[in-house]
Order: structure tokens, then C-alpha cells, then sequence
């Protein structure tokens, strides 16, 4: 997701993510809110969604931060046991020097943990997109205060 152009606008993604902004969805709380990122850092995600709220631990297992023609800067947990999924997001940021150009990206990948999440594969992935786009809006709206489409 495209979210500007230039150095402040990859400075201010930086500190988006670092402030845990992808998840400022209104159904998607972070705890405890104010978590640093770093490397063993563990949180819990507590969504509320089909009628009822669920807590999902999650630990920072590395960062990212390269310095080169792209600038990226992210990290990335992994879920712990009693998670309802195994995998991994990674959330990065990316200033494009050669254009300027500033992106937000959110890569994923996880199985079902147990046969009944693994049987609501459907909710599952409806969830999950849920998430991808409200993410994407909600960096969008913390790095330049509106929506860009």
C-alpha cells in the first residue's frame, strides 16, 4: 500500500509501526498498547468478531531494518501456543529512494490451529482479509491523516 512520498512520510510510517498503528481498527485491540518492538517482546491481540472476543499471543521474533537504495524498517512476530493459528505477519515500511516513493506492506502466513479452526478455514480467511485492508487503512490514516485510494 502506497502511503506517500519521501524521507518524513518513511520516518512517520516508522513510528507507525513502532506505535502499533496497523492495529487501530476499532475490532482489533493490542496488549498491552504500549509494547515496544523488539525482538521477544510478547503481546496478545484481542479481537472481537462472530459475537464473541478472542485473545491470540504473539511474540517479536526479529526486526527489520536495512539502509541501502530502499529503506525498509518492520518487524515481525510469531504466535505462541494456544494461538488459533501458527505462522507469522511481518509488518515493514519501505522508502523507495530512486522515486521517493513510501509503502506499507504486511506479509502472512499461518495454518489453523485445531480441527474447528481448521474446519471455519472460510471465516478464517474472511478474517483475515479484514484485517490485511483495515490495516492497511488504519496506516494510511496514521501516517497521512486520510485515506489514500
Amino acid at each position: 500500500m502506497r502511503l506517500g512520498r519521501g524521507r518524513e512520510t518513511f520516518e512517520r510510517a516508522a513510528e507507525a509501526l513502532r506505535a502499533w498503528s496497523m492495529f487501530d481498527l476499532g475490532w482489533v485491540r493490542l496488549l498491552p498498547e504500549s509494547a515496544p518492538v523488539e525482538v521477544g517482546i510478547t503481546v496478545c491481540v484481542m479481537a472481537w468478531h462472530l459475537g464473541f472476543c478472542s485473545l491470540n499471543a504473539a511474540r517479536v521474533v526479529y526486526l527489520v531494518d536495512e539502509d541501502g537504495p530502499v529503506r525498509r524498517y518492520g518487524f515481525a512476530y510469531g504466535t505462541l501456543p494456544g494461538h488459533a493459528e501458527s505462522g507469522e505477519e511481518r509488518f515493514t515500511v519501505e522508502w523507495h529512494r530512486e522515486d521517493e516513493s513510501v509503502h506499507y506492506d504486511l506479509f502472512s502466513f499461518a495454518r489453523g490451529n485445531g480441527p474447528l479452526v481448521k474446519a471455519g478455514y472460510p471465516v478464517r480467511r474472511r478474517l483475515q482479509k479484514r484485517f490485511a485492508e483495515g490495516s492497511k487503512r488504519a496506516m494510511v490514516r496514521a501516517v497521512c491523516g486520510k485515506p489514500e485510494y
